[in-house]
C-alpha cells in the first residue's frame, strides 16, 4: 500500500506561489508535475501516469471546471481523481465541481495536514478502485485474465479486426489427462501444474495478447494481428516449453505433463461473431486430443 502511495500527482494552478506551496507540501512524498494553465496540464495528463490531480477552478481561458470534463471524457484519465483547490466557498462551485467529476475539494489558504491527508485518501480509494477491478477480471489462482473478461475482450478484439480488416489468431490448449495428475499426486499438485502453465504463457506472449484461463485445466490466448502461422509457431513453442517442464512438488516429487493445442485464424466473412470463432480453435484442440494429445493442430474457416 505504502508503495502504491508513492504516486504521481499533477498540480494544475495558474498561480505559481500556489504550486510552490503544494510541492512543499507533497514533494516529500510524491512525484510532483506542474502546470500553470489546462491545456498544458491535459498535454502532461495524456503523456505521464498520473494518480491524481490537484485542480485549481479560476483559470483563464480554460477553468478547472472544463479541464475536469475533458478529463472525465477521456477514456485514459476517466478514473483520475481530482481535488479541486480553490477560494470558492459558494454552494453553486462546490456543486458544479462534483457534479463535473471532481472527488473532493481543498479550500485556500491551504492547511498542511489537510492538503497531505485528503491527498493520501483519495490514492487509497484509488487503489482500492483499481484493486477490485484487477480481481474482477483476473483468475486468483493463476493471475491470468477470467473467463468472463476474455469475452470481453475477445468481442472487442473481434469488432475490431472486423472493421479495420486487421488479422486475430486464437489459441486453445488444456493440459493432457489433468484429472489423472489430480488423482495421483493430488490437487494441489494440479493447481501448481496449473501455475506452471500459466507462467510459460505469460512469458512468450506479447503485451498485446490476451491470456486466460477458460476454467479447470482449459486456457485461451487471443492474438490480434497474427496470422495463422505465427499463432501456429507460438503454440508449437509453448508446447514444447511445457514438455520441457519439471515442477517440483512440496513433497520432493517431480511432475511433468504435456498440452494439447487448437490454433485457429478468425474469417472476416465467415465468422459473425466472436464466439463462432472461438468454436473453430476448439474443434482443432478436439482434434489434437482426440488424435495422440501433445500436439498443436491448426482450421481455417474457408
Amino acid at each position: 500500500m505504502s508503495e502504491k502511495l508513492k504516486g504521481n500527482i499533477l498540480i494544475i494552478d495558474d498561480t505559481e506561489s500556489n504550486i510552490d506551496i503544494l510541492m512543499e507540501i507533497l514533494g516529500d512524498n510524491f512525484e510532483i508535475y506542474a502546470a500553470t494553465d489546462g491545456e498544458t496540464g491535459l498535454e502532461i495528463i495524456n503523456e505521464e501516469d498520473i494518480d491524481l490531480v490537484l485542480l485549481d477552478i479560476m483559470m483563464p481561458e480554460m477553468d478547472g471546471f472544463e479541464v475536469c470534463r475533458k478529463l472525465k471524457e477521456n477514456q485514459r484519465t476517466e478514473d483520475v481523481p481530482v481535488i479541486f483547490i480553490t477560494a470558492l466557498t459558494d454552494e453553486e462551485s462546490i456543486e458544479k465541481a462534483f457534479d463535473v467529476g471532481g472527488s473532493d475539494y481543498i479550500t485556500k489558504p491551504f492547511k498542511h495536514k489537510e492538503v497531505l491527508a485528503r491527498v493520501k485518501m483519495h490514492l487509497k480509494l484509488k487503489y482500492y478502485q483499481e484493486e477490485l477491478k484487477r480481481l474482477a477480471s483476473t483468475d486468483f489462482l493463476t493471475g491470468l485474465y477470467n473467463r468472463r473478461h476474455m469475452f470481453l475482450i475477445g468481442n472487442e478484439l473481434f469488432e475490431i479486426a472486423k472493421r479495420y480488416n486487421k488479422k486475430l489468431s486464437i489459441i486453445i490448449l488444456d493440459i493432457d489427462r489433468f484429472k489423472n495428475i489430480n488423482d495421483t499426486y493430488g490437487h494441489d499438485a494440479g493447481d501448481e501444474a496449473l501455475k506452471a502453465l500459466s507462467q510459460i504463457i505469460i512469458e512468450r506472449t506479447r503485451e498485446c495478447d490476451v491470456p486466460a484461463r477458460l476454467g479447470g485445466e482449459e486456457f485461451v490466448i487471443l492474438l490480434p494481428e497474427t496470422e495463422l502461422e505465427g499463432a501456429k509457431k507460438l503454440a508449437e513453442d509453448l508446447r514444447k516449453a511445457v514438455e520441457e517442464k519439471v515442477v517440483e512438488l512440496s513433497d520432493g516429487e517431480k511432475l511433468t505433463f504435456t498440452i494439447s493445442i487448437g490454433v485457429s485464424e478468425i474469417n472476416l466473412i465467415k465468422d459473425l461473431s466472436f464466439e463462432k470463432a472461438l468454436k473453430l480453435a476448439d474443434k482443432a484442440l478436439y482434434e489434437a486430443k482426440e488424435t495422440g494429445r501433445n500436439k498443436v493442430v491448426t482450421k481455417e474457416n474457408r
